[in-house]
């Protein structure tokens, strides 16, 4: 039996894209669903009754939730295609602080962009800058 695999996202989300490029990466073929985050599924619902949030990958029918927690489940799962992390524990550690930096730093100063105006708006852009101008470092 083939690997049934299904993706409950949302184009413009990062943590989306995140599980996206692993897939990818892999070249895993998935199903993507594209999800109505106002007006969320009711497989998304049951998928992810904790959260009720994407990404949800759906793999032979289980869910998988958060998109670190997928990114190193498909990177388990699909060993015999290259590894997403370096072999090395240093490597993989500093692998794992930008993706948390990223979390952390990244999502909350672009969210910061959308959800204000004026001065507190144009703080956040600078804000947002350094921290790309820091991950290009």
């Amino acid at each position: 039996m083939a690997d049934e695999v299904v993706l409950l996202d949302f184009w413009a989300s990062m943590f989306g894209m995140r599980a996206r490029v692993a897939l990818a990466e892999k070249g895993i073929k998935y199903e993507y669903r594209e999800e109505d985050l106002r007006n969320k599924s009711q497989l998304l619902l049951q998928m992810n009754p904790v959260h009720k949030k994407i990404p949800v990958l759906i793999h032979n029918g289980k869910p998988v939730c958060e998109s670190l927690i997928i990114v190193q489940y498909i990177d388990e799962v699909w060993r015999d295609k290259a590894p997403l992390l370096p072999s090395e524990p240093y490597q993989r550690a500093c692998s794992r602080f930008w993706a948390d930096f990223i979390d952390k730093k990244l999502y909350d100063a672009g969210r910061k962009i959308w959800s204000t105006k004026g001065e507190e708006q144009e703080a956040a852009k600078k804000d947002f800058i350094e921290i790309l101008m820091q991950l290009e470092g």
